[in-house]
């Protein structure tokens, strides 16, 4: 089935011009990228949107990095050593690297840089928690003192989703405030005379950065750098983005909707494929603080009611080779995954059983406010058939629509749903990071600290800390198991499943690394 069916057209004039506007520069190679949609912000700290990352890849380097199997390796660092019984790690930094302001990257800034990040990202708070002290004793020198071990802190370092990015450390000095310059020492630099909000923004190849020297392997290795700038363009609209692909206006559009793929597949000179390894991690995230989903029957009907066949069927249509269910609270094939509880997801309720489990709980009828974006194309569709299934089920949802950008600024509001506050949103997780709990943000539940919907249950923090002190592996999975149970239990939030969108580009373009997100090294234009 087709998730929807689009006008097929010519590219309007207007459209055109935007997309063929001539850049300023006029270098030997430009790279023309169509991002799913414009970042919210350009401080990947801020937003864990897949644009604000992808830009944060390209603009700051992380004292760690992934290879295509997911291993975390030094890089910013030339490597660490581990004393202490695993309470202390001193790394050093590899010489000869500069922050595109001209300054050289010290360790003073790289230890401001991680402070920032553990005051505004999940596992960094965690880290903090168990932080005796971080230091810079020398310019290239960073030493850790723990409290206790914690044996995933060069995978913590090396995660995607927000990065650890490093910059200057006169841009760190408040973390509840966006960085007031793009200045990272990544193989690309912000060009900020270039810069048209919503319409196009502008990197340029980093002169001064020295690759590391080994083979590149997704985010180990060398970076090299094969075109002399990446502008990236906004279309909001799928079908002109894809037009433009066709047409040679742009080299690369990075979701397009699985709807296109047959006209792009047909389209002379494109090409079509998955370099996405992992995908997207759908979920629906209710409010524990605030309205009808503080109860835990109600969320456990909304469980209930989703089939993520439906969802999934919504997102890709056609394109089923790249959607996946059912999903649980891990992702299949991980170290972490687990069947406990998957019946649930197996299993299809009738309405009126689902109907009797909320009347038993207590819920009559009152308002459930579900945030719904028109944009991404992904997040519509995905809450419009979650709220076909809830309306069937009794709950009183009411819709409130909205683009992303408002959406993140909505979901903020801790208060009551007459003054502002909301019941349920959805959102996407990075699905490379639910391999186990350590970087599954979605699964901790440690109150106002936890992410927005601030949930609270010591039995799954308790867990999750047991599975990272463990060094058994049957004694983890045994804990992986009894996570996902009460997860299933409590529902800190409902997942959708799992898709991996198709890519495509001109097929004069090359050397795209297969990963958890597109990055623009090893990539040549011919």
């Amino acid at each position: 089935m087709r998730r929807r069916q689009f006008v097929a057209g010519a590219v309007t004039l207007a459209a055109s011009h935007s997309l063929t506007h001539p850049s300023i520069a006029g270098p030997n190679k430009v790279l023309t990228f169509v991002p799913t949609t414009a970042p919210p912000t350009y401080d990947p700290l801020f937003s864990p949107a897949q644009a604000s990352r992808t830009l944060g890849l390209m603009l700051y380097e992380t004292l760690y990095t992934r290879d295509s199997a997911l291993n975390p390796h030094p890089h910013m660092v030339e490597g660490h050593t581990i004393e202490d019984g695993g309470k202390r790690w001193t790394m050093k930094l590899r010489p000869d690297q500069w922050f595109h302001d001209g300054t050289p990257v010290l360790a003073r800034d790289c230890v401001a840089s991680v402070r920032r990040w553990m005051k505004r990202d999940q596992i960094g708070g965690f880290i903090e928690s168990r932080l005796d002290a971080l230091e810079a004793p020398d310019d290239r020198t960073l030493v850790w003192r723990l409290k206790k071990p914690f044996p995933f802190l060069a995978a913590a370092l090396a995660k995607t989703q927000p990065t650890c990015p490093i910059m200057p450390e006169r841009l760190c000095k408040d973390p509840y405030k966006m960085a007031p310059e793009c200045v990272g020492s990544g193989p690309f630099r912000w060009v900020a005379d270039e810069f048209v909000s919503s319409v196009r923004l502008v990197m340029a190849k980093w002169d001064r950065y020295v690759p590391r020297q080994e083979k590149v392997d997704y985010g180990w290795g060398g970076y090299r750098v094969n075109v002399d700038r990446v502008e990236w363009r906004i279309i909001p609209d799928a079908s002109t983005a894809a037009n433009a692909l066709a047409t040679g206006e742009v080299d690369w559009v990075e979701n397009p909707l699985p709807d296109l793929l047959p006209m792009l597949r047909k389209a002379p000179g494109v090409t079509v494929k998955r370099i996405d390894t992992h995908g997207v991690f759908p979920v629906l995230r209710p409010n524990f603080i605030a309205g009808p989903t503080m109860n835990v029957v109600v969320r456990r009907a909304m469980l209930a009611a989703i089939h993520q066949e439906d969802e999934m069927t919504a997102v890709m249509g056609e394109d089923r080779e790249g959607a996946h269910s059912p999903v649980g609270f891990f992702l299949p094939g991980t170290e972490s995954a687990s069947e406990v509880g998957m019946e649930a997801l197996r299993t299809r309720k009738s309405p009126d059983a689902i109907k009797a489990m909320l009347k038993d709980g207590g819920y009559n009828g009152e308002k459930i406010v579900m945030l719904h974006p028109t944009d991404p194309s992904s997040y519509d569709a995905l809450c419009q058939v979650a709220e076909g299934a809830f309306q069937k089920v009794g709950l009183n949802v009411e819709v409130q629509t909205m683009d992303w950008g408002t959406l993140t600024q909505r979901r903020e509001n801790k208060g009551p749903l007459d003054k502002g506050g909301w019941s349920l949103f959805p959102s996407g997780f990075p699905a490379v990071d639910f391999g186990n709990p350590v970087l599954a943000a979605g699964i901790r539940t440690n109150g106002k600290d936890a992410w927005i919907g601030w949930p609270e249950n010591t039995k799954i923090e308790a867990l999750r800390d047991a599975w990272i002190d463990s060094d058994n592996a049957a004694e983890r999975k045994r804990l992986t198991d009894d996570i996902q149970r009460e997860c299933f239990d409590y529902v800190p939030f409902i997942p959708l499943g799992q898709y991996i969108n198709a890519g495509a580009w001109r097929s004069n373009i090359t050397g795209q690394l297969k990963g958890p997100a597109p990055v623009f090294w090893n990539v040549e234009k011919a």
